[in-house]
């Protein structure tokens, strides 16, 4: 199963506002929803599925296993926990979050723990999130490059991540591109807005198009219906090979995702 293009992020999202982004994603449009333990969120988004009417077979979910759920027994007992809170009885994809931290599980373990939450039915894909090359070269020698759904990184106009996206195509490898809009910082790129403004599009339209026109897929978040209805607008916008090109100097290792103490060691 694929996984969609364009779909709704919910970090940094709660209570009743995530609640109100997810219904109203759902409302105009949005199939997909992206979500994670760690953003304690997971009930309020399973209570806005619920309550949107749209059949779970129609939906594409998913979610992310924290770090201090590795183990093995821990994994699979925080997914089910995941369910119950989503009110669903698997996700489409369960990504590990991290990479363990100095490595204080080890990868066959969580990696081998996520394959076992596949073979019951928990989750139709999974994949990971925050590997590097390194750690991807791991995951593959545990998993297989074909298990493995996706890579979920952190890509945007300032942090175009080229040596790993490179490695993972290569691989065959899934991309999907989180923080695309840089906490609404590229939006403000003059490069950007004078492609918006000849293209008659936004801004966020552009930067997510140059995400999609790569094949990665993508998770803007927003609480406002209409920046929601917006950004699927990307996904009919195309940009030649010169808006390519200019936006592609505008690389500058600019990383936001940086937490200390884990983060691995970035290429």
């Amino acid at each position: 199963m694929s996984i969609p293009r364009l779909g709704l992020g919910t970090f940094r999202l709660k209570g009743q506002t995530v609640i109100d982004s997810v219904r109203n994603a759902l409302d105009v449009g949005y199939r997909a929803v992206d979500t994670a333990q760690i953003y304690d969120n997971e009930a309020e988004v399973g209570q806005a599925i619920a309550e949107s009417g749209v059949p779970r077979e129609e939906l594409f979910l998913t979610t992310k296993v924290w770090i201090s759920r590795f183990r093995r027994d821990e994994l699979l007992a925080s997914l089910r926990e995941s369910l119950d809170k989503l009110r669903t009885d698997h996700v489409d994809l369960a990504l590990i979050h991290w990479p363990s931290p100095n490595g204080e599980v080890p990868m066959a373990e969580y990696l081998g723990a996520l394959a076992e939450v596949q073979r019951q039915g928990l989750a139709r894909q999974i994949g990971m999130s925050n590997f590097t090359i390194a750690l991807t070269r791991q995951a593959i020698d545990i998993l297989g490059a074909d298990a493995i759904a996706t890579n979920q990184v952190e890509v945007h106009p300032y942090l175009q991540n080229r040596a790993l996206l490179q490695f993972l195509r290569g691989q065959g490898i899934h991309v999907t591109a989180y923080m695309s809009l840089a906490y609404g910082e590229v939006l403000k790129e003059p490069v950007i807005q004078e492609i918006a403004q000849r293209h008659g599009a936004t801004p966020a339209q552009v930067a997510l198009a140059w995400a999609l026109q790569q094949g990665f897929a993508v998770i803007p978040s927003s609480t406002r219906r209409e920046n929601l209805a917006s950004n699927l607008e990307a996904l009919r916008l195309t940009l030649d090979e010169q808006d390519m090109a200019r936006i592609a100097t505008l690389d500058r290792g600019q990383r936001l995702a940086n937490p200390a103490g884990i983060a691995p060691d970035w290429d």
